[in-house]
């Protein structure tokens, strides 16, 4: 069973800047299109960027240009650069395969943007 370990969130100010990490326990990067998702309070989980095994990323419209999703297969390790943090980016962020059947979610790691 694949486990999966985000971490790097933390408290930040509106601008502000913090670099997610998530770790897997096996070689799925290599082999997975992954993603990492975002859930706020009372919404829904939602994909936030996405990267293929190629490297190619797409982003949701909101964090474009804003956000940078990489990935170091021989690390098992997708990473989420974030910059000029917004208060609608506070949430707690997870990191998984894209697109289903997901892996058991991890603890995921939490986002909070405010001043």
């Amino acid at each position: 069973q694949v486990q999966l370990v985000e971490s790097g969130g933390g408290l930040v100010q509106p601008g502000g800047s913090l670099r997610l990490s998530c770790a897997a326990s096996a070689n799925i990067f290599s082999i997975n299109t992954m993603g990492w998702y975002r859930q706020a309070p009372g919404r829904q989980r939602e994909l936030v960027a996405r990267i293929t095994t190629f490297g190619i990323t797409d982003y949701r419209d909101s964090v474009k240009g804003r956000f940078t999703i990489s990935r170091d297969n021989a690390k098992n390790t997708v990473y989420l650069q974030m910059s000029s943090l917004k208060p609608e980016d506070t949430a707690v962020y997870y990191c998984n395969r894209f697109p289903a059947p997901y892996h058991d979610w991890g603890q995921g790691t939490q986002v909070t943007v405010s001043s």
